[in-house]
């Protein structure tokens, strides 16, 4: 019983690993995987279970293009282990319809299955109000989200498998700078998602610097036959603090005053704009007067600027002047 138990379970985890397409997963791999997961079996079995025991009972497919051979489900394959409670199946259209708008659709689809599996649910309660879900759930981004940039999907593929297998890769990368095509050798260290761009964090061959690289500039990328590098020391979150993506103009955070309208402090009570926020009332006026310690970025002064007349920042001084001559230049358009 033991044995059969322990094959039972085997089998569970393999369905769990396998992806669906476009994934792929080679015999290699997915045996390491299982070794990971406390399944020791020998490569032989392991190929006797895919092709003759879980191939004959689900769509499994095997893509022998290449060696190690690779498997992976067919696309529209469902898999309910475990099953969706309603609660989660609304979280799940919620997060669809928020990542709708902030990443490209290759990579919201990827999930695509787990989304249709909680649609399925909420349509099949026709007892209730939950039947008529699509009419009530909305995830709206807050200000203007631009539209996600176009992502191919083998380029995704690609390059989530090399940074997970600590891979290098071979691109052609279409440079913002020189708007001229280049042939690369990267090796991925992290990937961000940052408004309506996904970057890929990586090392270029020779070189000792992090650089980002849009995904939607790959134009090809293969795995590559170079050993991947790994960056001394790196750490993504330390690397997003340190203003990489924020623009940062110093290496100081700034504490910032300025006079706010009442809507900017309904908000900032509800949203602070940072945990050292505070927000006092003026003394015989309608506006409120905000402190709050935060970065140097250029992220926080276009905040600002948005705001428009709603906020009258006081300090830092060079964020005043920036304000002020950012006004007189907008009004200048306007007045030509």
């Amino acid at each position: 019983m033991s044995d059969f138990r322990d094959t039972l379970f085997r089998y569970l985890t393999m369905l769990q690993l396998i992806p669906r397409s476009p994934g792929r997963i080679s015999t290699t791999a997915l045996k390491e995987k299982l070794e990971d997961r406390g399944f020791h079996i020998d490569t032989r079995s392991l190929q006797r279970d895919l092709r003759d025991r879980l191939s004959l009972h689900f769509p499994l497919i095997c893509d022998d293009s290449q060696k190690p051979y690779r498997w992976f489900f067919d696309r529209d394959f469902q898999c309910h282990l475990p099953a969706l409670d309603v609660p989660s199946a609304l979280t799940l259209v919620l997060a669809e319809e928020y990542l709708s708008g902030l990443l490209p659709p290759v990579v919201v689809g990827q999930l695509s299955p787990h989304f249709s599996d909680a649609r399925r649910l909420l349509d099949d309660l026709s007892n209730n109000g939950l039947s008529q879900w699509a009419r009530k759930v909305r995830a709206i981004p807050n200000g203007k989200a631009l539209i996600p940039a176009v992502l191919a999907e083998t380029t995704w593929q690609t390059v989530a498998q090399a940074l997970l297998e600590q891979k290098s890769i071979d691109v052609t990368y279409l440079s913002r700078t020189a708007e001229t095509e280049k042939n690369l050798t990267l090796h991925p260290q992290g990937i961000v998602s940052r408004h309506s761009v996904t970057y890929l964090l990586a090392l270029v061959e020779g070189f000792d610097d992090l650089r980002q690289f849009a995904l939607h500039r790959v134009k090809q990328v293969a795995v590559s036959d170079v050993s991947w590098q790994v960056k001394d020391g790196f750490d993504i979150d330390t690397y997003i603090k340190s203003g990489a993506f924020g623009y940062l103009q110093g290496p100081d955070d700034v504490t910032l005053e300025a006079e706010i309208a009442h809507p900017v402090a309904w908000l900032l009570q509800e949203t602070p704009l940072a945990k050292t926020q505070k927000i006092v009332p003026l003394a015989e006026s309608e506006a409120y007067y905000l402190t709050a310690i935060v970065p140097n970025d250029q992220q926080t002064l276009w905040w600002l600027m948005g705001m428009g007349a709603n906020v009258k920042v006081i300090a830092p001084i060079s964020w005043r002047e920036a304000l002020k001559n950012n006004a007189e230049q907008v009004l200048a358009h306007y007045r030509e």
